[in-house]
């Protein structure tokens, strides 16, 4: 017998899952959550947010220095890394508040435990007082992610640490080696290089952020140099050994040669992985492969009232991706039908310089034997870049040679992750190069090189020089 009845029990609270706990309560529902941890998963708690908070306090450090370039002069400036730990704690602490309020506002009972499925509608929880099964009529699983890690020898070290590690260490490391310039790797090594670490990436692949142009990896690479860091690509990490305090690094470089790198810390950052291991997926029949959950468009798994959303998929793994598989995950299971639409799912870094996209990248669609055509501005010719003195980048719009479709649109620059917007926005609604070319920008603002991108596209931009052929 159930101790507790409800419509839709969720089982997970980061994005994806109290997304669709509070969806599910707006459409009427009795809704469970349940959470093992805090409310608000990995992006709230070790992802996202809180490296974010980091991110804003290290900018200040580039404005400080900027400062003279306007005829302000700040003086000897300082890093309290405690207070900037204390800051980021709090940041966390009340966003994690805010996401508590708004359950407790839609009537969402929240569990604080381990769920896991004990039949196609019924969980069991392990609360810290006990255990308590909870029959519902739909289930939506969000458990997220962890970290992944790599089958190096000496990965277990003392000084080697993963995302999770590195957000809770109290002093700056003298010097740290990280594994993998993807996303991750490239947001600490923005990080950690500006409170005056010496960091070292090394990155499997032929450039850092493989996700992307190289032309977006290039500039970013560039700007990461300037800032102290360096960088080997096609280089593969053999084994790690301790040697007194430090870690030293064995990897093979591009050229075949052993190299070897001693280093404080070692950042281990090279994704995640779903967290589906609690779950006891088998014993309701839910199919999974290489750890993934498999669920089509509208979130069903092969069990007709189990829902999946978010890392446990292991596609996109997003926090505002899970949050719109959420919002889908809980509309079907309450009688609508809505699919999920990946095809703008912008994708955002943030470094110094930022950068976002979305859609097909230029050499995905050339490799592919599309006919595209693209065009780009620089951020050094944009006005206000000038103003705030950030001119590094550019913007890039990918387009259809036929008719014109944006395909993609990729910005390194200041204020990338927020320009990118308009760039999912025209690929959702299927606006054209040519109607985004038409668009009154206002000026001056960063977004007037988005217009000038499209003009670039079309043959004629207008803040910059003509070009010869």
């Amino acid at each position: 017998m159930a101790d507790k009845n409800c419509d839709i029990a969720v089982i997970g609270g980061g994005p994806g899952g109290y997304v669709s706990a509070i969806r599910a309560a707006q459409l009427g529902a009795k809704v469970i959550l349940v959470e093992e941890d805090e409310l608000g998963g990995t992006c709230l708690n070790r992802g996202c947010m809180p490296t974010k908070a980091l991110l804003k306090g290290v900018e200040f450090l580039d404005l400080a220095k900027k400062g003279k370039n306007y005829g302000i002069d700040f003086g000897e400036v300082k890093v309290d890394f405690s207070r900037l730990n204390s800051r980021k704690n709090t940041i966390v602490k009340t966003l994690v508040g805010g996401v508590t309020n708004i359950l407790k506002s839609y009537s969402v009972e929240v569990l604080k435990g381990m769920g896991k499925l004990i039949s196609p509608g019924q969980i069991e929880v392990i609360l810290p007082s006990g255990r308590m099964n909870v029959e519902a009529k739909k289930i939506i699983l969000a458990t997220g992610s962890v970290c992944s890690t790599l089958p190096i020898r000496g990965i277990e070290s003392n000084g080697v640490i993963n995302s999770d590690d590195a957000l809770e260490l109290t002093e700056i490391p003298k010097s740290l080696v990280i594994i993998g310039g993807g996303i991750i790797g490239v947001e600490f090594a923005n990080i950690f290089s500006k409170l005056g670490t010496a960091v070292t990436i090394i990155e499997l692949m032929p450039q850092i952020i493989p996700t992307e142009d190289n032309d977006v990896a290039a500039t970013l690479e560039n700007s990461l140099k300037r800032g102290g860091v360096e960088t080997f690509t096609n280089a593969s990490v053999s084994r790690i050994e301790e040697s007194q305090e430090w870690c030293d690094v064995f990897f093979l470089s591009k050229e075949g040669n052993e190299q070897k790198i001693s280093s404080q810390m070692v950042l281990v950052a090279v994704g995640r992985k779903p967290y589906t291991s609690s779950l006891d997926l088998e014993k309701a029949g839910v199919k999974t492969e290489k750890g993934k959950i498999l669920a089509n468009s509208r979130m069903e798994t092969n069990i007709d009232n189990i829902y999946a959303i978010g890392d446990v998929l292991g596609k996109i793994m997003l926090a505002h991706v899970a949050m719109e598989e959420g919002t889908v995950a809980a509309e079907n299971a309450l009688g609508k039908t809505v699919e999920m639409d990946y095809r703008s799912v912008p994708r955002c870094i943030y470094t110094s310089p930022e950068i976002a996209a979305v859609g097909i990248t230029e050499k995905d669609a050339r490799d592919k034997g599309m006919k595209v055509k693209t065009g780009k501005f620089p951020f050094s010719a944009s006005g206000k870049a000038a103003i705030v003195g950030e001119r590094e980048g550019f913007v890039k719009i990918i387009s259809d040679e036929k008719n014109e479709a944006i395909l993609g649109v990729q910005i390194i620059g200041p204020g990338a992750t927020d320009l990118i917007a308009e760039g999912v926005l025209a690929i959702a609604k299927d606006v054209t190069v040519r109607e985004l070319a038409s668009t009154i920008h206002a000026h001056p603002t960063l977004s007037e090189p988005v217009k000038e991108a499209a003009l670039d596209n079309l043959g004629f931009p207008i803040h910059i020089p003509k070009k010869t052929r």
